[in-house]
């Protein structure tokens, strides 16, 4: 995932990153406020050794003071150390408790160590502090005293007396809510990221062509608010993004070939709600505005829709035909300008695949050709039927209007599957309803691409 698509996915997702944000702030003020606070209070010890007035000798009590120093740090976390301030002070903890509280450290290079102890009490953090430097000066002195007697080479002495320290280091209130924010935010993302990995959705033109690579992407049509009101967008909005894209469409199929059955399209899906319907009924004006004679066939016998988005009587049609008790220019209704005749389902048959992939249908299809310069068909989904594959089987080809944001890879993969089984050719697929990032192009629409040129039957 490149950085262009983790950004286009923050954009998508920003809700979600706001939301654990936000919930990441909660939990660090909650912890900040419900968390004791702690005091800290230091103090510091200077080493130096006893020696002679001699430049040689003051040299090497310099280098032996320096070499101690971590020795006396490490020191200071012993019960031999820690012992006599808990009986000094009356602590109620052992030696092994206060070591947590205190932590010892020496400067790079310096005879300098620095006591510092941490308590919910900011009076007991100074007490501690200054103690357990007096003790470390008494341990050192007893353990740097030679064998036969004398006094210590090595003295400790308290050149900084640890104060009572004024407010808390510990909650840091802007440190948590910061530390909260980012560890939220980065959540969200690593959310966000997981969601998209999970969300099988195709979204974009990159999504159709990794898909369905051994077949032409015909366009790509964009979505526009309030289309669900405007269906008719040819019609409605001609001078839309949308409406060009579908003429950019119109004009890819000029340049694919069907083989024998030129410029006869069957339009399909892989599920409902894609957007199939309203797609073959705007290509249809769109050929008719170029001057093609254009016939349009609803051929979803299950959920009909075409004689509802015209506004035309829809009783009889196609399935009168099918059955015999009317011949094409009896059920053939002109809409428009006069070159798109709109062939309707007709009555709803209980054996929709059996007349679809009947003798019937076949000859109806050839009529057509010989009388229109293009025939499309809008049919059934792919997936819930075998309608759609029947009818692109006998007609020579599909076209597959992919609904973008509503159907899966794997159900865009069973649909090209359940093409390829019946021996019908893919012409091409169109995404449909593409959010402006997903269509690839500054307009809208993305123009015809193939790798081959030719149409190439289904795997």
């Amino acid at each position: 995932m490149e950085l262009s698509d983790i950004l286009a996915l923050l954009r998508k997702r920003w809700i979600t990153v706001a939301v654990v944000g936000m919930l990441g702030i909660t939990v660090g003020l909650a912890l900040s406020l419900l968390t004791t606070p702690r005091y800290s209070a230091t103090s510091q010890v200077f080493v130096s050794v006893r020696g002679s007035d001699s430049t040689t000798d003051l040299l090497q009590g310099s280098n032996f003071t320096v070499r101690q120093v971590k020795s006396y740090t490490e020191l200071i976390s012993s019960p031999r150390v820690l012992q006599p301030v808990i009986d000094d002070l009356g602590l109620s903890m052992n030696a092994s408790a206060l070591a947590e509280q205190v932590h010892a450290d020496s400067p790079t290079d310096t005879v300098l160590i620095n006591v510092k102890v941490s308590d919910a009490s900011p009076e007991k953090a100074a007490a501690i502090s200054n103690a357990v430097a007096g003790s470390l000066a008494t341990v050192v002195s007893e353990l740097e005293t030679p064998p036969g007697g004398g006094n210590s080479p090595v003295q400790l002495s308290t050149v900084r007396q640890a104060s009572v320290p004024i407010s808390p280091t510990s909650p840091n209130l802007k440190l948590d809510i910061v530390v909260g924010l980012l560890a939220g935010v980065g959540v969200g993302v690593a959310l966000a990221i997981l969601r998209d990995l999970l969300d099988t959705r195709v979204r974009s033109r990159s999504d159709v062509e990794n898909i369905a690579s051994d077949f032409p992407l015909l366009g790509v049509i964009g979505l526009e608010p309030g289309i669900a009101n405007r269906p008719l967008v040819i019609q409605d909005s001609p001078h839309s993004l949308r409406a060009e894209a579908l003429r950019r469409l119109r004009t890819n199929l000029q340049f694919l070939s069907t083989g024998s059955h030129d410029h006869t399209f069957v339009i399909t899906s892989s599920l409902p709600s894609e957007g199939k319907s309203t797609t073959s009924i705007n290509l249809a004006i769109t050929q008719a505005e170029a001057g093609a004679r254009v016939v349009l066939v609803d051929a979803d016998l299950r959920r009909p829709s075409v004689a509802s988005y015209l506004g035309i009587e829809g009783s009889v049609g196609l399935t009168t035909v099918l059955i015999g008790r009317a011949g094409i220019d009896d059920v053939v209704q002109p809409w428009g300008n006069g070159n798109l005749d709109v062939i309707t389902a007709g009555q709803i048959p209980p054996n929709p695949s059996e007349l679809l992939g009947s003798q019937a249908m076949s000859d109806f299809l050839a009529d057509l050709r010989r009388r229109y310069d293009v025939v499309i068909v809008d049919t059934a989904p792919l997936l819930p039927v075998t309608d759609g594959a029947i009818l692109a089987r006998l007609a020579g080809g599909a076209i597959i209007v992919v609904g973008a944001d509503t159907v899966h890879r794997q159900q865009l993969e069973a649909a090209l599957t359940t093409l390829g089984t019946v021996g019908a050719p893919v012409l091409g697929l169109v995404l449909n309803r593409a959010r402006a990032r997903a269509t690839g192009s500054e307009y809208g629409y993305y123009e015809y691409t193939s790798s081959g040129g030719t149409t190439v039957p289904a795997r």
